[in-house]
């Protein structure tokens, strides 16, 4: 039995029954012509959701991905020091005491998995300076992913491998050329050392690595040509206090991509693309249509203030969703479900 028949066959109730559901909705959503952006807050990458994120990625299955600065990173890490991993199953049962012995060993841990950094960080660092120091005397600018699509791309890692490639999303990512959006990239073990090389004078320039909201103006623009066709600049002309908003519901009018959004953790990862739509229609007056699926998995508990644990249908007050724009909500660890909702829709 396939993993797709084994869902459909038992996971018919309560939260199982939103998997099955969210799956299913995420297919018809592609079928129908339309378009997907993932989110990866947590730690994704390190819990190796690339083995089945890559395949989604190679069929086209996703279309832009927004990640944590650690997830981008992450996952180039286990590419290139997988085999000097350490799993501790026992993790729940660490002192403090353990924790200093790990870290005098050069163990970063992740829950219970342990990062070695001269393996894992150190590694990436040279040849990741290299381009970053180019980038200097050139006097570019870059976003953060692009260094790492280059890495990846030029085979400066490739004898260093210690995964099959074809279990890395960003090595998949990479060649295509996804479209890839890093909210709050300062918040990873790479940016920390950018800036240490930044003080110490190595590097001449903060500004060789380009912003979050610059960031946010590729995201607004890659919406605007997926759902409206045209450059957000092209449509700037609309923008006035009295511009129309776009009518409601969330399809796009006949040859234009509806724009999907699924949603693993909550925080900057998921929080920052989603403002797009209400940045578009709001804050330039520009129409544009809502986002047209959305799905969720968290496990935090649903309360006030918390944006991880929202009902989707909160999103409709600030202008991201609408009345009629399927949502799915999966309340477990998305670790255990993302694979499944995957499989499903590879159909595997």
């Amino acid at each position: 039995m396939k993993i797709s028949q084994f869902l459909t066959q038992h996971f018919r109730h309560f939260n199982a029954a939103s998997i099955v559901d969210a799956a299913v909705g995420y297919s018809r959503h592609i079928d129908n012509g339309g378009s997907m952006i993932v989110t990866l807050a947590g730690a994704m990458s390190t819990a190796e959701l690339g083995i089945s994120l890559a395949e989604m990625i190679r069929q086209e299955k996703i279309h832009a991905i927004s990640c944590t600065g650690a997830n981008l990173e992450e996952d180039v890490f286990n590419l290139v020091a997988h085999d000097k991993y350490v799993r501790i199953p026992e993790w729940r049962h660490l002192t403090p005491a353990d924790e200093k012995r790990l870290e005098s060993q050069g163990l970063n841990r992740v829950t219970d998995t342990c990062i070695p950094e001269e393996e894992a960080f150190r590694a990436v660092e040279q040849p990741l300076l290299e381009m970053w120091t180019a980038t200097d005397k050139n006097g570019e600018r870059r976003f953060p992913h692009e260094f790492l699509y280059d890495l990846l791309n030029q085979g400066l890692l490739t004898d260093t491998y210690c995964i099959d490639p074809q279990d890395s999303w960003l090595a998949a990512a990479a060649e295509k050329n996804l479209p890839l959006f890093v909210p709050g990239w300062e918040d990873s073990t790479l940016a920390n050392i950018f800036a240490a090389r930044v003080i110490d004078g190595t590097l001449s320039r903060w500004d060789i690595i380009r912003s979050g909201p610059e960031y946010m103006g590729s995201l607004v623009d890659w919406y605007a040509r997926e759902t409206l066709g045209r450059s957000i600049s092209d449509l700037e002309s609309t923008a006035s206090d009295d511009a129309p908003v776009a009518p409601p519901g969330p399809h796009t009018e006949t040859g234009q991509r509806a724009v999907g959004f699924f949603q693993i953790g909550g925080g900057i990862a998921g929080d920052f693309p989603i403002c797009a739509v209400p940045l578009i229609r709001q804050d330039l007056g520009v129409a544009c249509p809502y986002w047209a699926y959305f799905c969720q998995i968290s496990d935090s508990t649903t309360s006030y203030g918390s944006y991880s644990g929202a009902f989707p249908t909160e999103k409709i007050t600030w202008g991201k969703l609408d009345v009629d724009t399927p949502m799915y909500l999966i309340e477990s660890d998305a670790t255990i479900v993302a694979p499944l909702v995957f499989a499903h829709v590879l159909g595997w």
